[in-house]
C-alpha cells in the first residue's frame, strides 16, 4: 500500500508553523526504541547497506525513519503505522551535513525523499558511493571466482599446515603472543595476561576453555572455573587465570622481578616482537588447536623472504604513510607503530599485497571499486591489533572495538582469503556485506515489534544510482541521492533550497574518526577513485572534531549557520545527541543559538547496542540519543530572555518519557537521565535567545541540573508501580514532584 503523498511545498506555504508529529510530546519515542534495541543487536542484519565498510558512532536506521516520518507526518497521524507502510515523499529533498555510513540517506532514500550527503572524510564519503551505487550481482559473484582463480588459491596456500598425524589442514588461525626482553636478566617474557587462549561466549553452557602451557607450550583443554591444572605434556601445575603481564606492568617468569612493559617497548626503539605458539585447524570439519610447530614457523619465514622478493620487483605494493600524532594513534605510536605497514605481520602483507595487487587489476570500476572497498575493510580484521573472541561468535575481534589504537599483546592471524568455518576473511565479508547489501537493497524490510521473526518490505528499492557532482541552483532530481566530500560549512547549495537538515553530529572530545580513518586510507589512497586521492592524511583543520569545547563550538556553529542558511524557513534541522560532560552541552548551545537555531523538544531514545565495548566499559554509560528538534528563530523578535517554563517543568517532561522508555524495558543509568534533563531544559530556557545567555543559564544552574537529574534517577530505579500502558503511577508522581519542590526555582534573569 502507498501511503499519500505529502504535498510540503503548497502546504507549508498554506501554514508555516503547521506541528509536525516530532514537534510533540506525542512522539511515539517508546516504539522507536523497542524497534531499536531490537535492530541494535544485529545492526549488519537489519540495515546492511549501512555497514558496507567501517565507520564510527552508526546511528540505528529504525530511529531515523522515524524521525525522518517524524518530520513528514502531522501530528495527529499514526506513526507507528507509517512506520510500516510504503511512502513516496518525492517532493521532500533531506540533507545531512555529518553523513557518515549514509543512514540518514539511506533512511530517506527508501521513503522516496531526495538525499544529499557531504561528509569531510573521504573514507566516509567512499563508504556511501559503494553503498548506495551501481552494484551487479552477477558481475560480483564472476569478480569473486575470477579472484579466487588468480590469487586466493595462492592466499589459501600460505595457511596450511598439518595435524598431530600429519594431515595437512587449512589454518583458520594463528595464535601469536607479544614479547618483551626482561630489563633485569634479559629473559624473553611473554605478554599473556591469562594462560586461558579460548573460551566460549557463553561460559555457563560450554565452560570448556583452551590454555597454553608457560613451560612447555602445549595447548590442552579444561574448564573455565578451574584455578589450577596440570599440563598433560610436562606435568606443570599452575594457575591458568594468570600470565606474565597485568595491566602496565609484568613479572619476569625467570628472576620474578617487576618491569613496565611500556618502559621496555620504548627503549627498544622498535614495535614489540611475537611468538608463534598455536593454531587453529579445521581438520575434516572439525576444529582442533594444537601448537605451532617448527614447520610452521619456518613456514612464515618463508613468508617474510617471499615478500621481500615480491616488493624488489614490484609485484604488489605497501602503504608507506607515516602515524601522525593524535589523541588516537599516540598509544600505538608509544610502543613504536610509526608506519601504518608496522600493524601488519609478513604473511598478513604478503597475502593483502597479491589480494590488493589482482582487484587493482579487474578491468571495470564496476566491480573493482567495490571489491577495493570489502578489501578495505578486511584490514581491520587481518592485523596484529586484532584479537581473539572465542568459540560460540564471531571470533576475530577487530581493532576498532575499543575506538582506540591499542596494541593487542595477544593478537590473532586470520586466514586472509577464508574457509566455510572462518571469520573476517575476504570470502566471509563479500559475502556479508556486498551481497547482503544488494540484497537488502532490491528489498528493504523492518523488523516487527514481536519475537516472531517477522519482517515487513515496506520500502522502495534503492535505485542504485549516486548523482555525479552536487546540484546546481538547487535542480534536484526526485529521490536523488547526491554525496559530496568537503567542509559543510560551505555547501555551495542554494539558500532556502533544502526541506529538513537530519544529521548525527561528532562529539567533541570522543573518536577523532580522521585518525582512526587513516588506518584504512593507508591502503585506499594506493589506488585513486571516487572520493580517494592520493592524500597522506583523512585530517582536515575544518573536521568538526576537537578536544577544546571552544573550537569544536566555533567549527559546529560555521556548519549549522550553513544549514539555516540552506534550509527553507519552513524547515527543520533535527539531530541526534548525547553527552556525558557539560562542556558538551554548552558547546553545542552555543552552536545551535548562535546559529539562530531553538529547540522546540527533544525525545530520548535508544542509542547503539548497550554491550558495545566503548559503552560496557564505562563507569555510567549512556544508551539513549536525544533527538533535539530545531526550527529557525527569528532574529528581528530576539528579545529578553523570558522563557514560559522552569526548570521543575522540563523535569517532569523528562520523567514522563523516561518511564515511557522504561515501560518498554529499557533499564536507564543516571547518566541517561542527566541528558534527557538537560535537553529539555534547552527547550524550556526560549524560542528566542542568544547563544551567550543560553550558555550562561546552563553553567549558572549546573548544580540545579544534577540534583534534578539525581531526583529523576531515583524516581526512575524505584520498584516498577505503573498502569499496564506504562504510565507512571501517582504514587511515583507524588514522590517525584515532592523531590523536585526541594530544589530552588530558576532564575532566568
Amino acid at each position: 500500500m502507498i501511503a499519500k503523498k505529502v504535498m510540503l511545498s503548497e502546504e507549508t506555504n498554506a501554514s508555516s508553523r503547521k506541528a509536525r508529529m516530532i514537534e510533540s510530546d506525542s512522539f511515539p519515542l517508546e516504539f522507536l526504541s523497542a524497534i531499536a534495541e531490537r535492530e541494535s543487536w544485529r545492526k549488519e542484519i537489519y540495515r546492511p547497506v549501512y555497514h558496507i565498510h567501517k565507520w564510527w558512532a552508526k546511528r540505528l536506521g529504525s530511529i531515523f525513519r522515524g524521525i525522518i516520518l517524524g518530520c513528514l507526518l502531522q501530528e495527529d497521524e499514526n506513526l507507528e503505522a507509517s512506520f510500516y507502510q510504503r511512502h513516496n515523499f518525492s517532493d521532500v529533498s533531506i540533507f545531512d551535513p555529518f553523513m557518515g555510513s549514509g543512514t540518514t540517506l539511506g533512511e530517506a532514500h527508501k521513503l522516496g525523499c531526495t538525499a544529499l550527503g557531504r561528509d569531510i572524510n573521504p573514507v566516509a564519503c567512499e563508504g556511501a558511493r559503494i553503498a548506495f551505487g551501481q552494484l551487479s550481482h552477477n558481475q560480483l559473484q564472476d569478480a569473486h571466482a575470477h579472484l579466487s582463480n588468480k590469487v586466493g588459491e595462492r592466499i589459501l596456500g600460505l595457511y596450511r599446515s598439518t595435524d598431530r598425524g600429519g594431515q595437512v589442514c587449512d589454518v583458520l588461525y594463528y595464535f601469536w603472543v607479544k614479547y618483551v626482553r626482561c630489563p633485569h636478566c634479559s629473559t624473553d617474557v611473554d605478554l599473556f595476561s591469562t594462560r586461558i587462549i579460548a573460551r566460549n561466549a557463553y561460559p555457563e553452557r560450554k565452560p570448556e576453555v583452551q590454555i597454553c602451557c608457560p613451560l612447555c607450550s602445549d595447548i590442552f583443554p579444561s574448564l573455565n572455573q578451574n584455578k589450577n591444572v596440570c599440563c598433560r605434556s610436562c606435568g606443570l601445575d599452575f594457575d591458568p587465570h594468570h600470565g606474565a603481564a597485568v595491566g602496565a606492568r609484568a613479572t619476569c617468569p625467570a628472576c620474578s622481578r617487576s618491569f613496565s612493559i611500556l618502559d621496555v617497548v620504548r627503549a627498544s626503539g622498535r614495535p614489540p616482537a611475537h611468538r608463534l605458539y598455536c593454531k587453529l585447524l579445521l581438520d575434516e570439519a572439525e576444529k582442533r588447536y594444537l601448537p605451532a610447530s617448527r614447520e610452521d614457523i619456518l613456514s612464515y619465514e618463508k613468508c617474510s623472504e617471499l615478500l621481500r622478493v615480491e616488493l624488489e620487483r614490484g609485484a604488489i605494493h605497501l602503504p608507506e604513510g607515516v602515524l601522525k600524532d593524535g589523541f588516537n594513534t599516540r598509544q600505538a605510536i608509544n610502543y613504536n607503530y610509526r608506519v601504518w605497514r608496522d600493524f601488519f605481520n609478513d604473511r598478513q602483507l604478503l597475502a593483502l599485497g597479491w589480494l590488493h595487487s589482482a582487484i587493482a587489476d579487474l578491468p571495470d570500476a564496476s566491480t573493482r571499486d567495490p571489491m577495493l572497498t570489502i578489501f578495505s575493510g578486511l584490514l581491520e580484521f587481518n592485523n596484529v591489533f586484532a584479537s581473539y573472541k572465542g568459540e560460540g561468535t564471531g571470533a576475530v575481534r577487530h581493532m576498532f572495538s575499543h575506538h582506540i589504537l591499542k596494541p593487542e599483546r595477544a593478537p590473532i592471524e586470520a586466514n586472509v582469503w577464508g574457509t566455510p568455518k572462518s571469520s573476517g576473511s575476504f570470502t566471509n565479508l563479500f559475502k556479508a556485506r556486498l551481497l547482503r547489501t544488494l540484497k537488502y537493497r532490491m528489498e528493504p524490510f523492518e523488523a516487527a515489534m514481536s519475537d516472531s521473526g517477522k519482517a515487513y518490505k515496506c520500502s522502495l528499492p534503492f535505485s542504485g544510482r549516486v548523482e555525479d557532482g552536487w546540484p546546481e541552483k538547487g535542480n534536484f532530481k526526485t529521490r536523488g541521492i547526491y554525496l559530496s566530500r568537503g567542509s559543510s560549512d560551505n555547501t555551495c547549495l542554494p539558500d532556502a533550497s533544502v526541506d529538513f537538515v537530519i544529521t548525527d553530529p561528532p562529539f567533541f572530545d570522543n573518536v577523532h574518526y580522521s585518525e582512526l580513518a587513516d588506518f584504512f586510507y593507508a591502503w585506499q589512497s594506493l589506488y585513486p577513485r571516487g572520493f580517494i586521492e592520493s592524500d597522506s592524511t583523512t585530517r582536515h583543520p575544518s573536521e568538526v572534531q576537537d578536544a577544546d569545547p571552544d573550537a569544536f563550538a566555533r567549527k559546529l556553529l560555521s556548519v549549522f549557520l550553513e544549514c539555516r542558511r540552506m534550509l527553507k524557513d519552513t524547515g527543520m534541522l533535527v539531530f541526534t545527541y548525547h553527552h556525558s560532560r557539560a562542556e558538551g552541552w554548552e558547546s553545542l548551545v552555543e552552536a545551535l543559538f548562535g546559529a539562530g537555531f531553538s529547540v522546540v523538544n527533544a525525545h530520548p531514545v535508544k542509542a547503539e547496542m548497550s554491550v558495545a565495548a566503548p559503552k560496557s566499559q564505562a563507569k555510567d554509560p549512556i544508551q539513549l540519543d536525544i533527538i533535539l528538534v530545531c526550527r529557525k528563530q527569528n532574529r528581528d523578535e530576539r528579545a529578553h530572555l523570558e522563557p514560559s517554563t522552569s526548570l521543575d517543568d522540563a523535569a517532569r517532561r523528562a520523567c514522563q518519557k523516561l518511564a515511557r522508555l522504561r515501560s518498554v524495558g529499557l533499564n536507564l543509568s543516571q547518566n541517561d537521565c542527566r541528558v534527557t534533563v538537560i535537553s529539555h531544559f534547552i527547550c524550556s530556557i526560549g524560542p528566542v535567545i542568544s547563544a551567550e545567555a543560553a550558555s550562561d543559564v546552563l553553567v549558572k544552574h549546573q548544580a540545579q541540573l544534577e540534583r534534578v537529574a539525581q531526583s529523576v534517577y531515583n524516581a526512575m530505579s524505584a520498584p516498577a508501580d505503573s498502569t499496564a500502558e506504562g504510565v507512571p503511577s501517582r504514587q511515583m508522581a507524588l514522590s517525584f514532584d515532592q523531590s523536585i519542590s526541594e530544589t530552588a526555582p530558576v532564575d532566568m534573569k
